[in-house]
């Protein structure tokens, strides 16, 4: 990859967080709406949100969204959204009620995976993960590898 390209995420994707695979183990996944003010909107269809280091917290029933950037949108200049506030995130009660057990009982984390538009409607895909030891990432790698390997041979006995 060339320096400086950035990667493109999935088609129909504004956002994809794809170092979470890497940290942790998705046991679960969950699609959940956005609550986003006006200017948040405009700035996702510009594209340039990050996931990096976000989560979610279940905090009095209800689950908000936390350390997700969505960037300033530019001709809407003082009235403008904060890039990094806490945004709701609209599930079930039974959904809510279910991963907060779940959570809480195994000490699983929610983590966001990407972003994407649903019939004009914000959406966030949410997974219920574990972290990963670092002998699980070694593994993850090992198995990659090899799996590359093995594809390479196969087009390579082809030639």
């Amino acid at each position: 990859m060339a320096k400086g390209k950035k990667r493109k995420v999935a088609p129909g994707d504004v956002a994809s967080n794809r170092l979470a695979s890497h940290k942790y183990e998705f046991l679960d996944k969950l699609e959940a709406g956005l609550v986003l003010q006006g200017t948040e909107v405009k700035a996702l269809r510009e594209g340039g949100a990050q996931l990096k280091d976000g989560f979610a917290i279940i905090r009095e029933g209800e689950v908000w969204l936390h350390n997700v950037h969505i960037p300033p949108y530019g001709p809407a200049a003082r009235d403008n959204h904060d890039p990094e506030r806490p945004r709701k995130l609209l599930l079930n009660r039974r959904e809510i009620d279910r991963i907060a057990g779940r959570t809480i009982e195994r000490g699983l984390t929610l983590v966001p995976t990407r972003i994407y538009f649903k019939d004009s409607r914000a959406k966030v895909e949410i997974a219920l993960a574990k972290g990963k030891d670092h002998f699980d990432k070694r593994e993850s790698i090992k198995k990659r590898d090899q799996a590359r390997d093995v594809q390479r041979e196969l087009r390579n006995v082809g030639r």
